[in-house]
Formats: structure tokens, C-alpha cells, sequence
């Protein structure tokens, strides 16, 4: 039966990823839970944001029910993001429940990517709950940097609960945006600090997403591999065959043990075994980071009880996921690609 026509009653609830139209099986949903954070990172949004008000948001309840239907469909990751999903209200209700699917074997990981605000608080609840790793956003390793970008943070708050989620048992893995000018010179320091912590760490292009409040992208691009070139002098960098079903490509470094990885964008794409898609608060599908078409799925999971129209939402989205994305950082597009902000979209 062609697709077109596939009657609700045939769409596999089960096992099999959903797969997409260029073959790759997806098999990992990002939820930002919340579009609202405690910082105001630079390159991530501008210091005067307006927030969604809280009727637009889905529940909980709904979160739980949209993550439970891509499990159905084959999703064996989630990752929660926001924003800062911490500092959404009864969050880890959500994550205990979602947390049961591991326990049943529906799930094979539940992760959370997190500015460390919230982990002296949290970290010991979410080993309880499942999480067994975590992303933590951290740019610097200098007070006033760190100040300066995320213009409310403060540091010594973030390094409490990264030594709070060492205790608790979680693996902690650093992502770093490189900036051009603002931490290119301590990134050599930081991938020590990192080695002698136990952490892994990731560098992240910056992403051209969103009005960011006057500052320019090309004047905080850093092409990462001339940060690689750099950090070759120094360490010994070796391919790993490592994969956490993200866009990072990993290399095991000699000195420290450790692994680094590098998320890059714009000097090279990371779309070819692309398997995630991202959900975001307000229920809203992007099928890519990097593109804005998107899928409503707030509407079918409202609609009705049961989850047989959200699952051929789904999947009529899934066959919409585009090749890869059209990221460029270019003065005359005002160095923006995509206008949503990161932090709508899911981290």
C-alpha cells in the first residue's frame, strides 16, 4: 500500500526505526522541555528575551506521551534540552517516568544536556531516574569570561554542580562553543582541565540561529580546524571510532586519556548519518536543525486519547526530514540562517 494511503492500523508501532527518505534510521529525539534558561549565552540569545507564555507549552503528561510514541516508533534515545530543562517546574517528573522505559527495555538512554546551573541540586535524582551521563555547556574556565558570556551566570555555581554530579556518579561531558577572540587562547588549558577531571569535551562551531541582540556571528566564528591544527601541537590527537549518536566526530587523546570532539557546521557538515530529530516545547517537530520547516504534533496528540494520528504525524514527518542542513555565516543573510533561536529549537 503506498504510503499516501497507509491506514493507521498498518503504521509499526514496534522495534524498526522510522525510516527517512535518504535511508537513515531515526533513532534519536532531542525534547527541549522548556525555551526558558537562567543564563543568556551570547551566541545562543539576546539578554531581553521574551519567553513563551505558559499555556503555549505542552504539559508534562504531553512531553511523556510525544517521547513514549517515538519509542513506539523505534526512537531508543532521548536527550533533554531547553533552554535550561532544569529549571522547568516538576521536571523530574518527567525524567523518573520517561526513566522507566530503560527499566523496561523500551529505552536505551536517557541523557540531558544542561548549562550545570541546577546540578548541585539535581545531579543525585537524575542517577536515581536513569540518567547515567550528562552534557554540560561551559564556554571558559575564567570568571569574567564567563560573565561576560552568559551575562547572568556565575561560574563557581556551574563548578559546585559539576563536582556534585562527579559525586553522584554521572559522566560529564564539556561542550564549548569556540569564539573567535573570547576563548580561542584557553581552549589548550581547558582540554587539560578536562583530562585531569575525568571529562570528555566537545567544541562546537558557532551555529548562525537566531537574532542574538547586536552581536555579529562572523565576528564570533572560529573555524574548528584551525583550532584542531592548534591543539596538534600540544596533544596527540587519534581517530576513535567512538559515536553517541551525535553530530561529533571523536579522537582519543594520548596525554589525558580523555576524548575531545568536534561539532562543525559550517566547515563541515555532520548530515550524512544524521538519525535525530528535535521536538520542542510548544510540540512543534523539526525534522533539521538547520532548516524551518517543522510538523505540528501538539494538534493530533490533543485531538485525541489514544496516539494513532500522532504516530502518522510522525511518520508523515519523518518523510519530510531533508538532506542536511543550509548553515552559512555570510554578511549579507546578516550571518543568520535559521531565525529561531537555539534554545527554542532543542539544544
Amino acid at each position: 500500500m503506498p504510503k499516501e494511503t497507509m491506514s493507521l492500523t498498518e503504521l509499526p508501532m514496534t522495534s524498526t526505526p522510522i525510516i527517512d527518505p535518504f535511508g537513515r534510521a531515526i533513532s534519536y529525539l532531542r525534547v527541549s522541555v522548556t525555551d526558558r534558561c537562567d543564563f543568556r549565552c551570547v551566541y545562543c540569545m539576546s539578554e531581553n528575551m521574551s519567553f513563551l507564555p505558559k499555556k503555549d507549552l505542552l504539559t508534562l503528561e504531553e512531553l511523556e506521551r510525544v517521547c513514549r510514541a517515538f519509542v513506539d516508533l523505534g526512537v531508543r534515545k532521548l536527550r533533554l534540552t531547553g533552554g535550561e530543562p532544569l529549571v522547568r517546574r516538576n521536571v523530574m517528573q518527567l525524567i523518573n517516568n520517561l526513566g522507566q522505559l530503560i527499566d523496561q527495555g523500551k529505552l536505551e538512554e536517557l541523557t540531558l544536556t544542561t548549562n550545570g546551573s541546577q546540578l548541585e541540586r539535581f545531579a543525585p535524582a537524575l542517577v536515581d531516574a536513569g540518567v547515567r551521563r550528562v552534557n554540560v555547556s561551559l564556554d571558559t574556565l575564567d570568571h569574567q569570561k564567563f560573565k561576560n558570556i552568559t551575562r547572568w551566570g556565575r561560574l563557581e555555581q556551574v563548578l559546585g554542580g559539576l563536582e556534585a554530579a562527579k559525586r553522584a556518579g554521572l559522566a560529564i561531558k564539556i561542550n564549548a562553543v569556540a569564539l573567535k577572540g573570547v576563548n580561542e587562547d584557553e581552549i589548550e588549558n581547558m582540554l587539560a582541565w578536562c583530562g585531569e577531571e575525568g571529562f570528555d569535551l566537545t567544541l562546537i562551531e558557532v551555529m548562525p540561529m537566531g537574532d542574538i541582540g547586536g552581536e555579529e556571528r562572523l565576528d564570533q566564528y572560529l573555524p574548528l580546524s584551525l583550532v584542531r591544527s592548534r591543539l596538534q601541537k600540544r596533544f596527540t590527537l587519534e581517530e576513535s571510532n567512538h559515536r553517541t549518536g551525535g553530530p561529533a566526530r571523536y579522537f582519543d587523546i594520548r596525554e589525558t586519556g580523555q576524548r575531545i570532539g568536534f561539532i562543525t557546521p559550517l566547515t563541515h557538515n555532520f548530515c550524512e548519518d544524521c538519525n535525530r530529530v528535535r521536538l520542542t516545547c510548544t510540540g512543534t517537530l523539526f525534522m533539521c536543525l538547520g532548516q524551518d520547516d517543522d510538523a505540528d504534533l501538539r494538534s493530533p496528540l490533543r485531538a485525541s486519547d489514544d496516539d494513532m494520528a500522532l504516530k502518522q504525524a510522525i511518520h508523515n514527518a519523518i518523510e519530510r526530514k531533508p538532506k542536511g542542513h543550509d548553515f552559512v555565516i555570510d554578511r549579507r543573510q546578516g550571518a543568520k540562517s535559521v531565525g529561531r533561536h537555539m534554545s527554542v529549537t532543542g539544544g
